[in-house]
């Protein structure tokens, strides 16, 4: 029986080991641990499925990034039903129901499934984006500025540097024509978080009471490259959030 696979210390090494940095890389570290896991013999098997470096087809990947509460659900709904698209999450639904096994692991194994999700979601949008507008709620950013936030302790200062090998996109993964990133004022954030009433997960959690934690996932995201992400402010109505959105895809994705 395979022990656990323990994280490295914290810090910027410690972030880059906490992010596969392709493909063959996960699927290493998902069999390390399959004995064990059973759950991971099953995303190993998907995996498998999925053609290496997918390519898009002709239609736009429009991806929506950022904290719970921002409207991420909202406006993905809504783009979608604008463009006529077709809307994915990650992780995507054949491996979701996994989530929580998987979060409750240690750091690289925890990543190591985020990180095939978005794998696997690749293989969606590549068929997809020969239909229609593929419309995504998170994708890589997300797996990588959570892992950035995650593994660098103390402020913002003490994150990798910028242009730091972990800002940069897998080059192994279908890539979007566009990143959104929504965001909103923190205390508006965790009043829709509480109208909402919903369970949180062990990394809402840690936003919610570690502000400094929410400082280094906000600016992770906008330390990404290739693809970078467009900041969004999501705070105003529903309407002029989607006006605003809406303009950045028919500037960006013409």
């Amino acid at each position: 029986m395979l022990g656990r696979c323990a994280p490295g210390s914290p810090g910027p090494r410690s972030a880059v080991r906490a992010l596969p940095p392709s493909a063959s890389a996960l699927r290493q570290r998902l069999r390390q641990c399959a004995e064990r896991i059973p759950e991971a013999e099953a995303v190993l098997d998907l995996l498998e499925k999925c053609p290496e470096h997918q390519k898009k087809g002709s239609f736009p990947v429009i991806v929506f990034e950022g904290l719970d509460a921002t409207g991420k659900t909202t406006v993905t709904q809504a783009v979608k039903d604008n463009l006529n698209g077709i809307l994915l999450q990650s992780p995507p639904p054949c491996i979701s129901q996994w989530r929580t096994v998987f979060d409750d692991e240690r750091t690289p194994i925890k990543r190591a499934y985020y990180a095939a999700g978005n794998y696997i979601l690749a293989s969606e949008i590549a068929k997809a984006s020969t239909q229609a507008p593929v419309i995504i709620d998170r994708y890589w950013h997300s797996t990588a500025a959570y892992a950035i936030a995650t593994e660098t302790s103390g402020e913002i200062q003490d994150l990798p540097p910028a242009q730091d090998e972990v800002y940069q996109w897998p080059e192994d993964l279908l890539k979007p024509d566009l990143v959104l990133l929504l965001t909103v004022d923190p205390e508006e954030r965790v009043r829709r978080l509480q109208y909402r009433g919903l369970e949180k997960t062990k990394e809402e959690a840690e936003l919610e009471a570690n502000s400094l934690f929410r400082q280094r996932v906000e600016e992770s995201y906008r330390r990404m490259v290739n693809p970078a992400c467009q900041e969004v402010d999501a705070s105003p109505s529903k309407e002029e959030v989607l006006k605003t959105v809406l303009q950045l895809i028919k500037k960006h994705c013409a």
